[in-house]
């Protein structure tokens, strides 16, 4: 009996272990391809973190300025922060399928709402290939990142991954610096 208990123990051990990931934003796409196909619950819309790309959303979108290690940017809802894709253009969204769920898009079932801070003179939306509405500010469609779970995180800035690179972004609508 005490030779099972240590096998359980060691061997939570090693899943916690391998359960960590690196805060430095050193995230490369095999890595983050692999976690999602592994996290068949990764979060998709601003309500719903249990939910995957396919899902619809539940409310209507609020843009908002939240504080980072980095400063301030653009941040849905929790405080979750939202992210560029360099890859996207003409205000179009150029990532679907294993990108969607790594960088889910940050939805809405109306007009997005701008708070404090951000101009709603630059928020806007766009209709997806899968007939849902994303969020775009300064014609950028906003993202999330799988790997945020908390206000503040930015696990998904400048990480270059489904061919292009990722940011956080300004209240002026651009890829924030650190």
């Amino acid at each position: 009996m005490r030779k099972l208990l240590h096998a359980g123990v060691l061997a939570l051990g090693v899943l916690a272990a391998g359960c960590g990931g690196a805060d430095d934003g050193s995230t490369t796409e095999p890595m983050v391809a692999d976690q999602v196909k592994a996290s068949p619950t990764s979060p998709a819309t601003p309500t719903s973190p249990e939910t995957t790309d396919s899902s619809s959303p539940a409310t209507r979108a609020v843009v908002e300025l939240g504080e980072t290690r980095i400063g301030r940017v653009l941040v849905g809802e929790g405080g979750r922060t939202l992210y560029l894709f360099d890859e996207d253009r003409n205000g179009r969204s150029s990532c679907s399928g294993a990108c969607a769920r790594a960088w889910p898009p940050y939805v809405t079932d109306g007009r997005p709402e701008a708070g404090q801070g951000v101009k709603a003179d630059l928020l806007d939306t766009i209709e997806r290939d899968d007939g849902t509405t994303q969020v775009t500010y300064n014609d950028h469609p906003l993202y999330y990142f799988a790997k945020d779970t908390a206000a503040g995180d930015i696990q998904g800035h400048d990480v270059d991954a489904f061919d292009g690179e990722w940011y956080a972004v300004t209240a002026e609508g651009k890829k924030a610096r650190d």
